[in-house]
């Protein structure tokens, strides 16, 4: 599976591409130049249950990680994955 970034200056998104089809994808919205909400997780029919949504937001914590910022999940998947996993609360707007 492939974990594709889009961003631009307002917003951007995750995408999970398997065999050339959406499996699914995270969007956020920039508050900020050092933050980013997570607004929404969508995980396709054909993918459910197969851990797509925490792939992607893994690689959003990767990207955060990377560059510096924090994230605030609003998102309720998202919210419910920091909440269960202590290690990735580095990433986590305080």
């Amino acid at each position: 599976m492939e974990i594709q970034q889009i961003n631009d200056i307002k917003r951007g998104q995750f995408e999970a591409i398997e065999n050339g089809k959406e499996a699914g994808k995270m969007t956020y919205t920039w508050a900020g130049d050092s933050k980013f909400i997570i607004d929404h997780t969508e995980v396709s029919e054909d993918f459910s249950g197969q851990g797509v949504g925490k792939k992607l937001l893994m690689a959003t914590v990767d990207y955060a990680r990377n560059n510096n910022l924090q994230i605030i999940p609003l998102c309720p998947f998202a919210k419910s994955v920091f909440d269960k996993t202590e290690e990735i609360r580095d990433v986590l707007f305080s």
